[in-house]
């Protein structure tokens, strides 16, 4: 048989790690086809060979039964391959047409004819069921649409091969059923799709096939609609795995944090906080849901203290923090499990042993007189990278920038877990985990929670929220919409109110 995409015996290293070891990856003509592994696992660095950022040591790519050689993603192009990256690449004072036609620009007369562009991207729209307005400014439509406006980017080029990495990380309930639509039209169209995904009831709803690979090995292609999504995690973690988070009933005590009338504003100076009160109790978890975008990044970064404050206050324990240094909050008590990883969780320059003690590196037995202790730095990290399995290719002396965002994210955790502070920020802390990892994060917030501890948790992913939170506020437009118990709470309830559906009712509408 023929197939449309086929990786055979894909190596590829680098200095100390084999990211893939004798690989093979094969897509048939209009299918859908998961590529599904842990964090880690080599499968961005299998599709980065396909898209030809990188080069294998051995190995052989063929493109529709042709064996060809992608030395770099244009030539991936001419070949009909095209990927929407998980963090879109858009410009946001940008049009849709003019994204779109960025680098393609079609001209008369040397002046670019927008007018011409914006016509044939709005027959594509219109062929491939996307509805996007080709004259609507990036900024001023939602996550949603901008995903739409990457994939015609893909298909303005012509592209036949369609790589779509975590595509549902920032969408809403709707959206994702809606992207689901879109990809089976994008098939019958005659698209093949390659989707990777940690969800596995995505790939149980769309996909055709999928193929695992566990540390950087090949393990197995299987039919779908004939594989469990339990068989489907224990083929990926090589374990069972439990989907069901196990907990007791929350026993709320006093409150550690307490918010009133807070107002934060954003980096182009709108409220993106907007006069919001909240309370986190002790030995309880509360989960914030809403759609990328309503204010909880600006919210999480006014607790922590990473943006002012233009009015309101902040307390935790009982002392008002609203003010005071980012250091002086976390001796204080706060733990921040950060949503942007690489801008304010780790130096990625600095090896991971340094990263581990980022919180606590002035303290005893840390350092000295103003000088580090290396060993003693060396032994808290062996320590905190073997309860959390934190994988590297050279241990402690890895540097963090040649980690696996995943596994960079496990050492963000196990920093600020084992500090146990009196509030844990987690600011989506399992985003591009693996369920084996998610199902051990999961258990780890619990845990603190079952301390006598108040966590935080701001999440994209309802399941998650809804699994792990005790109570659940739902924000849009920089405000509390409602509050619900999370044993009490429905998808489709959640995701109305993320939706805006409850806004300028009374706050608080669905109460607890």
């Amino acid at each position: 048989m023929e197939y449309v995409i086929e990786m055979l015996n894909i190596r590829k290293e680098f200095p100390g790690i084999v990211a893939n070891d004798n690989i093979t990856l094969q897509v048939k003509p209009g299918e859908i086809h998961a590529l599904l592994g842990e964090n880690g696992a080599g499968k961005s660095t299998l599709m980065s060979v396909l898209f030809g950022l990188y080069q294998p040591e051995s190995g052989k790519i063929k493109v529709r039964g042709k064996e060809v050689n992608i030395t770099n993603p244009n030539v991936a192009n001419e070949l009909g391959i095209g990927m929407v990256h998980q963090h879109f690449k858009l410009v946001h004072n940008f049009s849709v047409t003019e994204n779109i036609i960025l680098g393609q620009e079609p001209t008369e007369g040397g002046k670019i004819n927008i007018k011409k562009a914006a016509k044939e991207i709005e027959e594509l729209s219109k062929k491939y069921g996307l509805e996007v307005d080709p004259y609507a400014i990036i900024e001023d439509i939602t996550v949603g649409m901008q995903q739409r406006v990457e994939i015609l980017k893909m298909l303005y080029r012509n592209a036949e091969i369609l790589i779509f990495d975590e595509p549902t990380a920032v969408l809403t309930p709707q959206e994702i059923i809606e992207l689901m639509g879109i990809m089976k039209k994008l098939v019958k169209q005659g698209k093949s799709i390659i989707l990777i995904t940690h969800k596995l009831k995505e790939i149980k709803e769309v996909s055709d096939r999928c193929t695992i690979i566990r540390r950087g090995k090949y393990i197995d292609t299987v039919d779908v609609a004939l594989t469990s999504e339990e068989k489907l995690a224990s083929l990926m973690v090589g374990r069972q795995v439990s989907f069901k988070v196990e907990k007791s009933e929350a026993k709320p005590g006093r409150t550690v944090l307490k918010i009133s009338n807070l107002v934060v504003e954003d980096s182009r100076g709108l409220k993106a906080v907007d006069g919001l009160d909240m309370e986190v109790r002790e030995g309880e978890i509360l989960g914030i849901a809403g759609v990328d975008g309503n204010g909880q990044t600006e919210l999480l970064q006014a607790i922590s203290g990473l943006r002012k404050v233009e009015s309101g206050s902040i307390e935790l324990l009982g002392n008002d923090i609203t003010n005071i240094s980012i250091r002086k909050r976390t001796e204080t008590g706060i733990g921040h499990i950060p949503q942007d990883r690489h801008k304010h969780g780790l130096v990625l320059d600095f090896k991971l042993a340094e990263n581990m003690v980022l919180q606590t590196y002035y303290k005893n037995p840390y350092s000295k007189n103003g000088l580090l202790n290396r060993e003693a730095i060396n032994v808290k990290a062996l320590e905190l990278i073997d309860e959390f399995d934190v994988r590297t290719g050279q241990g402690i002396e890895s540097l963090t920038s040649s980690m696996s965002g995943g596994n960079q994210q496990k050492a963000i955790i196990a920093r600020e877990v084992d500090r146990s502070p009196a509030l844990l920020i987690a600011g989506q802390p399992t985003r591009g985990l693996d369920v084996g990892a998610i199902e051990f994060i999961h258990k780890k917030l619990i845990e603190e929670r079952d301390k006598g501890k108040a966590v935080l948790l701001v999440s994209l992913e309802l399941e998650e929220i809804m699994n792990v939170s005790d109570r659940i506020v739902v924000m849009f437009e920089g405000k509390i919409v409602g509050m619900v118990k999370a044993k009490n709470a429905t998808e489709s309830q959640l995701g109305l109110m993320m939706a805006g559906a409850n806004h300028g009712k009374k706050e608080g509408g669905f109460q607890c």
